[in-house]
């Protein structure tokens, strides 16, 4: 048992897991670095706090996203399309 109280056991699932980003560019480090400081924060915790505003977004489910595109689609009005129009949109543009 380590200081905490803790169980090697009972402390693997609250446990905080490790992270690296490979491959970040350039511009985007710099921006991520400009708001820690901005915020006071390390790199990491600013990191942190953008993954979880990131993923705090309310994803819909199917069937929200469905009657979203259904609304879309009525909003557009009715298109019929002749095949030949639509051959002449593939060809538009292509040699």
């Amino acid at each position: 048992m380590d200081p905490t109280g803790c169980t090697s056991a009972s402390c693997l699932a609250v446990m905080a897991k490790t992270l690296t980003l490979k491959n970040l560019p350039d511009a985007l480090h710099a921006r991520l670095s400009a708001a820690a400081k901005r915020h006071r924060r390390s790199l990491n915790n600013e990191a942190i706090v953008c993954l979880e505003a990131g993923l705090e977004a309310e994803v819909p489910s199917v069937v929200e996203e469905l009657a979203r595109i259904r609304a879309l689609r009525e909003s557009l009005g009715p298109h019929i399309f002749d095949p030949d129009e639509i051959d002449a949109f593939k060809r538009e543009g292509r040699p």
